[in-house]
């Protein structure tokens, strides 16, 4: 993705369509001139960060009346002059400013195109930059925060204090090179082991918060799954208040997935009902059980739904087995005993032996009870993973793949140095560290880096 800075650039900052007003970017070295041409009121002399009340002009004829806030360089937030057109929300009035303003000599902006100049024009280094879309795209609490704390650049400062730490390492290496000959050793090899399993604690609890912040970025998936009838739909719409799956006693109403969203106490989670799991001829039936299995798979969190009436013990230690058997490290299930309002006091206990090797929680679904301890039991999930604590969890795929990156470059480095290899082979893998921590923060970059990262941003951001 080129960017030509020489050339000012304009977009919509806000959606478009119809509402009460709208806002109109530009940003580039010609921003106050070509809005000026447009403009009823003189802005070459205006302060930086103050707003002026005019009209936008085309010729004699007003298009509207607005307020222009301009922001000078190196001030703003792409670091070069920026004027901001707060207009009516009418998509006739926002088009007619930005053909004024291309016909003044402005570009329309690509995706992320100020987020990039930002970055480029050194206002923020890279994984601040994407903190500014995740911002955008938080739907939670907790996301918000996370992200917050990333554009900030809590997660930049420690970042480079890894980086920091590496390339004093470096430094001594190398020194040790350019005197090989006479068989200098500068650095105590004690010394740069301790340093060495130092930097790599950090950068394998940073690499092992993504699993947290990855959930907390994106939702927690639930799955809901279980037989035909035993209230998965009618759980899903009592954690969602309202009617958004179909409750019916006929048996397989449920033939496909059923997806929605819900935030508890700032952490969103995203909940799968899905079809009712049993053997049955039905083809279509049968397509949306395999999909139930594969939604298992994919989620963090399994709700296994059993009808504490009615199924049989032997059954649920069946039907129970039959899930927790294709459960990977890491995802939790839990037993959901439905119905528990219809259940007589021999059934109320059938399963308290589960407790022993399951998170177990009665329940009725339909009159509502224990609904909030089945919340705990979800929120449980991300407050009991250690990295939750933390106070910088990566959240960025690209972020881990580099940690992990520089983290078998650095057990290279390690066994190196216990090996006795020579120097230039360690000082190799120590500047592969170095680079993969760079490459993080956009101290290492390339064109199509760059333009892959930014062109996920949104036009005007």
């Amino acid at each position: 993705m080129q960017i030509d800075q020489t050339k000012t650039i304009s977009a919509l900052a806000t959606p478009s369509g119809i509402g009460a007003i709208a806002m109109i970017r530009l940003s580039g070295p010609d921003a106050i001139g070509i809005c000026q041409q447009i403009f009823s009121r003189d802005l070459s002399k205006v302060e930086s960060h103050r707003a002026v009340f005019g009209k936008i002009m085309d010729g004699k004829e007003i298009v509207d009346e607005v307020v222009a806030v301009v922001y000078r360089n190196p001030h703003s937030f792409t670091g070069e002059d920026v004027v901001e057109i707060t207009c009516h929300a009418s998509p006739y009035i926002q088009q007619e400013i930005l053909r004024l303003l291309s016909d003044k000599g402005a570009v329309l902006a690509r995706e992320g195109e100020f987020s990039m100049r930002a970055y480029l024009n050194g206002k923020m280094d890279l994984s601040q930059a994407e903190a500014i879309a995740d911002i955008i795209a938080s739907e939670s609490a907790a996301a918000h925060r996370m992200a917050m704390h990333q554009m900030r650049g809590g997660y930049s400062q420690k970042i480079n204090s890894l980086r920091e730490e590496l390339i004093n390492f470096a430094s001594l290496i190398e020194l040790e090179l350019d005197f090989a000959e006479e068989d200098v050793e500068f650095a105590d090899r004690s010394q740069l082991l301790e340093l060495l399993d130092r930097v790599l604690k950090m950068i394998q609890e940073l690499a092992g918060s993504f699993r947290i912040g990855n959930v907390i970025k994106n939702g927690v998936p639930v799955a809901i799954v279980g037989e035909p009838n035993v209230g998965k739909s009618t759980l899903l719409n009592a954690l969602l208040n309202e009617e958004r799956a179909i409750v019916s006693d006929i048996a397989g109403t449920t033939r496909d997935t059923i997806e929605d969203t819900v935030v508890i106490e700032g952490i969103q989670f995203r909940f799968i009902d899905t079809a009712g799991i049993r053997v049955t001829s039905d083809a279509i039936e049968s397509m949306g059980i395999e999909r139930a299995f594969s939604k298992i798979k994919d989620a963090s969190i399994i709700l296994c739904m059993v009808n504490l009436s009615k199924d049989d013990k032997a059954a649920i230690e069946d039907e129970v087995s039959n899930i927790s058997d294709r459960l990977d490290v890491g995802q939790r299930l839990i037993i959901v005993a439905n119905k528990a309002d219809l259940a007589n006091k021999e059934d109320l206990h059938k399963l308290d032996d589960f407790k022993n090797r399951f998170t177990l929680l009665k329940l009725s679904a339909k009159e509502g009870s224990g609904m909030e301890e089945l919340k705990q039991d979800l929120l449980a999930y991300v407050k009991e993973d250690p990295a939750a604590s933390q106070q910088v969890i990566v959240s960025n795929a690209r972020h881990y793949e580099a940690l992990k990156k520089a983290e078998g470059s650095l057990l290279a480095v390690k066994e190196g140095l216990e090996n006795g290899i020579s120097g230039d082979l360690v000082a190799m893998d120590i500047r592969q560290g170095i680079y993969f921590l760079g490459e993080i923060t956009g101290q290492i970059s390339t064109d199509d880096l760059l333009g892959n990262i930014f062109s996920k941003f949104c036009i005007g951001k």
